[in-house]
């Protein structure tokens, strides 16, 4: 380990700390750049009330206030093949043409019981693709949900660290 470059990279990461507050001085909200989702603003809408469909609002919590569309957006944007990315928008446009043909209104705005009217459709359905994205959609839904921070900590009383550490008992 050469000290001198050590030392060197010490004091230019200090700088750097120190320079940062004078720099970042008059950040907004809407400057920090937030994810580029593939979504478009009305799938997005149909994702959130498809997850606000499968864990809706309750006496506590429910989907939409822990986040879990934007959970959604990003996982499915991120972590699966642009096949299924495919399928989720086609199936979201299936959806949202049914909710009109059937009710006369979009999606997002039919009822709780419409909404899950068609939902429970596509889980029955002979469509190897609308069964898919039923599936999908209702169990990343659910992890997100039972995953985020609120409920973790609020409702499962989540520890980070397990148990509590006693130390000087008497025996």
């Amino acid at each position: 380990m050469n000290r001198r470059e050590s030392l060197k990279v010490l004091m230019a990461a200090s700088g750097g700390l120190i320079a940062l507050p004078a720099w970042a001085d008059q950040w907004q909200k809407g400057d920090v750049a937030t994810h580029p989702s593939t979504f478009s603003t009305d799938e997005q809408a149909l994702l959130a009330s498809t997850a606000d469909t499968i864990i809706p609002q309750g006496a506590v919590l429910g989907a939409l206030v822990v986040g879990v569309d934007k959970f959604l957006q990003k996982l499915f944007d991120d972590c699966y093949e642009p096949e299924v990315q495919q399928n989720i928008k086609e199936q979201l446009k299936k959806l949202d043409a049914d909710a009109h043909a059937t009710y006369g209104q979009p999606f997002p705005l039919c009822t709780q019981k419409q909404r899950e009217t068609l939902l429970l459709k596509r889980s029955t359905s002979a469509d190897k693709n609308e069964k898919d994205f039923f599936t999908l959609l209702k169990t990343e839904t659910i992890r997100g949900f039972s995953t985020s921070r609120q409920v973790m900590v609020n409702i499962l009383e989540y520890k980070t660290a397990p148990g509590h550490y006693y130390g000087c008992v008497n025996a």
